[in-house]
Formats: structure tokens, C-alpha cells, sequence
């Protein structure tokens, strides 16, 4: 098939397939997004991302646990460190490839724990109605009215700190938005002649909500957790700041810039290439999730 052929096929009005509707309307989304040149700036920056924490080893000049008293604090360039060294010798840029890492785990276990959690509570709620929404949109509320770093702090100083607790910290205080999300789309599904058709079949309540109600609320959680993305990795790198997430020497952009902030004034490329790191990627994050949000929710685009 001829790329001109493929196209007009992808383009067509009348699908003669699931599989040829799905590819076309695949196909018209991209075409969609690839015109918001923000989204795709922050979807390049984000690829670049995945890059530089693939290829780290490869791509770092020097060894970003390895000290160097006699070179600690140098300025931006100065003898091969591009981007200064810290206050132990250690070269900047180096360990904020590798810190590039650590941010991608956090962002990635995160965004596996909480919207899984926030689809399941919101749809079971949404769905099953009476007593059981009302519980369950109660504590949900009840996590809602702390602010989340603030609930997260206690999560940790409850688990202990490390990396792993952190994770599971900010899992906790992220799935209220997703499940209020998930129980909203849920209301208005379960309404709808469709879903009476698939009861009046036979079809258990197990069956609608994974089958039915979960595929349609998927697009508006992809849109929010894209946007919620940089108020995660922001939440890490406080608790990093304050010592409780990623432990030294490990080269996590909170401790970073919270090592960094005794010299801000003489030496401020410490602290500042980190935050500089942190400001990047949420950026791109809300980029890319602004573009997702008018191809996979178009109806809320102009808002």
C-alpha cells in the first residue's frame, strides 16, 4: 500500500472495520495534535527526557557519585564541567541526567498506582450508587481537604523516607481527583440506552464496568494525569527537598536544589540548574497535556 493510498484510507468517512475505524480515528488525532506546535514542543522535550535517562551512563561526562574536593564549586564551564560543579566536586550536569531517572520512576509508578486506584473507587462508587457512593466520596473528601504535600508529608513520616515511600506518599494523596473524575463520567454512562441494553442481555455489573464504563473514562484520565504530571514530580522534589524522598547520594533534583540553597547567593548554578531541570519537564508536561486534552476531550477545548 502506497503512503497515498494508506492515507486516503486512514482518512476515509466510512470505516469497513473496528480496526480500520480505530487506526483512522487514531490517525485524525495525531494530525490534531501535531498541529498544537506547544504540544508538540513539550512532547519533544519529554521524548528528549526519555532519551537522556536511557543513554545516562552514555551520556554523562563524569561520574555523578564520585567527589572532588579540589574542584567543588566551580563556576558554569570551567575545566570540562559545563555546568559547575556542587559542593562535594560533583559534576552538575552529570547528575542531573541521572537524576533524570529518578524523576521518571517517581512519574511513571505514580501514574500507574494513582489513576488505577481513582478509575476503580470512582467507577464502583458512580455505578453502584446509595450507601456505597456516599462512603466513598466521603473519604474521598476527606483526602481532598488536606493539601496534597502537606498529606504526603505525613504519609512519609509515617513510612519512613526513601524513594519508594515517596511513591507510594504521593499515590496516596493523588487518586481523589481521578476518582471524582471517574464516578462523573460513570453517572452519566449508566444512564444511557446502551448500557440498559447490555443489562437487558444479561451482562453483570463486573462486566459494564470494566467493559463499558472503563473504556470511556480512560481518555479524560489520560488528559488529567498528563496535567497532573508536574504537580507530581513538584511533590517529589519537596519531599526530596526536605530530606524525606530519594536519599543521598542519590542524584534526585529536590535534594539537589535543597543542598544547593546554602550558596544561592555566591553560587547560585547549584540550586538553580536543578529547579531549571524541574521547571522544564513540568512545562513540557502541561504542554503535552493541553494538547491532549483537545484531541481526546475536545468539548472542553475551549475552556
Amino acid at each position: 500500500m502506497s503512503e497515498q493510498t494508506l492515507r486516503q484510507w486512514l482518512l476515509s468517512e466510512t470505516p469497513t472495520s473496528r480496526r480500520h475505524a480505530r487506526a483512522a480515528a487514531f490517525y485524525k488525532g495525531w494530525l490534531s495534535f501535531r498541529g498544537n506546535s506547544m504540544a508538540m514542543i513539550g512532547l519533544g522535550i519529554l521524548i528528549a527526557l526519555l532519551l537522556i535517562a536511557a543513554f545516562a551512563p552514555l551520556l554523562s561526562p563524569y561520574d555523578p557519585f564520585v567527589q572532588d574536593l579540589g574542584n567543588r564549586l566551580k563556576p558554569l564551564g570551567t575545566e570540562g564541567h559545563i555546568l559547575g560543579t556542587d559542593s562535594l566536586g560533583r559534576d552538575i550536569l552529570s547528575r542531573l541526567i541521572h537524576g533524570s531517572r529518578i524523576t521518571l520512576y517517581i512519574v511513571a509508578l505514580v501514574a500507574l498506582i494513582a489513576p488505577v486506584a481513582g478509575l476503580l473507587i470512582g467507577t464502583v462508587a458512580g455505578f453502584a450508587g446509595g450507601w456505597t457512593d456516599t462512603i466513598l466520596m466521603r473519604i474521598t473528601d476527606i483526602f481532598l481537604a488536606f493539601p496534597r504535600l502537606v498529606l504526603a508529608l505525613a504519609f512519609v513520616a509515617a513510612l519512613g523516607a526513601g524513594i519508594e515511600n515517596a511513591v507510594l506518599a504521593i499515590s496516596l494523596t493523588a487518586w481523589p481527583p481521578y476518582a471524582r473524575i471517574a464516578r462523573a463520567e460513570t453517572l452519566t454512562i449508566r444512564a444511557s440506552d446502551y448500557i440498559s441494553a447490555i443489562r437487558l442481555q444479561g451482562a453483570g455489573p463486573l462486566r459494564i464496568i470494566t467493559k463499558h464504563i472503563w473504556p470511556l473514562c480512560i481518555s479524560s484520565l489520560i488528559v488529567r494525569v498528563t496535567l497532573d504530571m508536574a504537580g507530581i514530580i513538584l511533590a517529589a522534589a519537596g519531599l526530596g527537598f526536605l530530606g524525606l524522598g530519594a536519599q543521598p547520594p542519590s542524584p534526585e533534583w529536590g535534594a539537589m536544589i535543597s543542598e544547593g540553597r546554602r550558596f544561592i547567593l555566591d553560587h547560585w548554578w547549584v540550586a538553580t540548574m536543578p529547579g531549571l531541570a524541574i521547571f522544564t519537564v513540568s512545562l513540557a508536561f502541561n504542554l503535552l497535556g493541553d494538547g491532549l486534552r483537545d484531541v481526546l476531550d475536545p468539548k472542553d477545548a475551549g475552556k
